[in-house]
């Protein structure tokens, strides 16, 4: 005998159905019917309040990015739907599974004008895989299995549901059934022999091969794979900035970081490089530099889940259309066991040189004012005092690349960061997820002064569920990149840039969260080891120096291998 329940059971009953057990959100007037429900369904949906909306979807993208789930959002409509379209457009962007509840006014409202009525639809369509609107209970078990199904397979991403109040206190028969397959959608799409075939003999006459690792290979967990591969093949592997972690950072294969301000030597051997093979990642504008500069000399396979990412920006020789995994497997046994001894060596000049002419001044500086720190100098420390273990988090600006530069990684999934979209703001949020899902790890949440004034009010939602997140701001007074790029470019025209803090440690320990002020080096290495054998949140304000710059960097409208190595010099071969 089939079951009659109101539409917010069957919203509680089929997120449980989707293996959810974390819920972020806010509630609000057109949501209530559904946070009434979930009052009776806390022991097995923990609800994570957060003090705004912002801060609910970026800790979704967090969990999301930490545990390898679905993230889950639930918000009333209007503005709250609405403060969540920055967070739904950077996981989107950097292919974050989420499904996101808006509700909404009744049916017979919508298009009036009625209080807190959005078109949701019509405003995420374009910044979704899927956008629904529920407008009756008997379409809540259909949307919701099609929605996690979406948001999970091929590349993943958000969807929204948008959840009238006519759904919510309807009435349906309650019988889910989780979808496996939608009509010409295909998210596992299989290698094709041919393309594998012809990757495999560029890879095996290839003098200079070269691997870039995409977050691509750690959304489909192809980590092994990947350095399987990569030893067999004697080849150098380079990471995007969201492959971080795809390959252990003391690995003999990983030569950095490629891009804006990646590692010198394999930004510059992309353009010395006969084959490279790019892994589940885009050729975006901060990886490519000048497009009509980059890799000419290189024959090119492209690994990718979406085949929209085929020829976008660079031509392709070969392209794989599959899941990194799968593709890496079935082209693995065709690989031949080879030697690059001559090629990998031409990575260690230019490596000698970043080592002398920035990590030096960064990692063991002597040239400092009035006790300031470095960025990579503390990051580096609180990295080790880790055991290179720790999650890392950040925001966006000086201290994500000086986190990406000088955090070190002996586990996958162990950098969340806004890549694509560069959201500030992201980093507090994100790094309650994270936590939340992977408590077992130690998570770091790095930012600057500027970002975490954007989403600070988070510290509420720490203090509330007693989140034991580890907080370094590097607080230069300044907001750093672009203050940076007002040096450079704009002839010092430090325009809106300075900024006038208040008292951190003072509004950390309002809070209830430890916090500590590192004003002088010679605090520094105490400080942090409070810190990480804390068992609680903690905060520690660092003295950054004001003027300090992330370098190398390829200036905007340079190629790959044009690098400044600091204000006025530039890299020579």
């Amino acid at each position: 005998m089939s079951e009659k329940i109101q539409g917010s059971e069957a919203m509680c009953r089929a997120l449980i159905a989707e293996g959810v057990d974390t819920i972020f959100g806010y509630p609000g007037g057109q949501i209530m019917s559904f946070y009434d429900t979930l009052y009776g369904y806390q022991d097995r949906l923990h609800h994570i309040l957060t003090r705004h909306e912002q801060g609910a979807v970026h800790a979704a993208q967090g969990y999301a990015r930490s545990s390898g789930k679905v993230g889950v959002v639930t918000v009333t409509s209007g503005p709250a739907a609405t403060n969540l379209i920055t967070g739904i457009c950077d996981a989107m962007t950097d292919s974050t599974p989420l499904v996101v509840i808006t509700g909404q006014v009744a049916v017979a409202s919508l298009g009036t004008d009625a209080f807190q009525e959005t078109d949701v639809l019509g405003i995420t369509q374009p910044i979704t895989k899927w956008s629904y609107q529920i407008r009756s209970a008997e379409e809540i078990p259909w949307a919701v299995a099609r929605a996690f199904y979406l948001a999970s397979t091929g590349r993943p991403g958000p969807v929204v549901l948008d959840f009238t109040k006519n759904a919510q206190i309807g009435s349906v028969e309650w019988d889910y059934t989780p979808v496996k397959y939608i009509r010409s959608y295909d998210p596992e799409p299989e290698p094709a022999p041919q393309s594998v075939l012809d990757a495999a003999t560029l890879l095996n006459h290839a003098k200079r091969p070269m691997i870039l690792a995409g977050h691509g290979v750690l959304i489909s967990g192809a980590e092994s794979e990947l350095i399987a591969l990569a030893e067999k093949a004697d080849v150098p592997v380079a990471t995007t900035l969201l492959g971080l972690s795809s390959i252990p950072s003391d690995h003999y294969l990983n030569k950095g970081m490629i891009g804006m301000h990646g590692n010198i030597a394999p930004n510059i051997n992309t353009n010395e490089a006969d084959v490279i093979l790019a892994v589940g990642m885009r050729f975006s504008d901060r990886v490519t530099g000048r497009l009509d500069a980059y890799a000419r000399q290189a024959k090119i396979i492209h690994i990718d889940i979406d085949e929209s990412e085929f020829n976008k920006n660079v031509r392709t020789d070969v392209h794989i259309h599959s899941d990194a995994r799968k593709a890496l497997q079935t082209l693995l046994p065709h690989i031949n066991k080879s030697s690059h001894s001559e090629w990998l060596d031409t990575f260690d000049a230019p490596r000698q040189t970043e080592e002398v002419e920035v990590m030096q001044r960064e990692l063991h500086p002597i040239d400092t004012r009035n006790g300031a720190m470095r960025m990579g100098q503390v990051i580096r420390k609180v990295s080790e005092a880790s055991n290179n273990n720790g999650i890392l988090v950040t925001d966006v600006g000086q201290n994500q690349m000086m986190s990406a530069r000088y955090f070190k990684y002996s586990y996958p999934n162990s950098v969340i960061s806004s890549g694509g979209l560069g959201t500030m703001g992201f980093c507090l949020p994100a790094a309650i997820g994270a936590k939340i899902g992977a408590p077992e790890r130690q998570v770091f949440a790095f930012m600057g002064d500027g970002g975490f004034q954007m989403t600070m009010q988070e510290l509420g939602t720490i203090m509330d569920y007693r989140i034991p997140v580890k907080i370094i701001i590097l607080n230069n007074n300044f907001l750093g990149n672009v203050r940076q790029w007002q040096e450079l470019f704009f002839n010092s025209h430090f325009m809106a840039t300075p900024l006038l803090n208040p008292d951190f440690a003072m509004v950390s320990k309002a809070y209830g969260i430890p916090a500590e002020d590192v004003n002088d080096v010679s605090e520094l290495d105490a400080a942090i080891g409070r810190m990480v054998s804390s068992d609680t949140a903690y905060m520690l304000n660092v003295n950054i120096e004001a003027e300090d710059m992330v370098f190398p960097m390829i200036a905007p409208g340079s190629a790959v291998d044009e690098i400044l190595l600091n204000r006025t010099k530039k890299y020579q071969k």
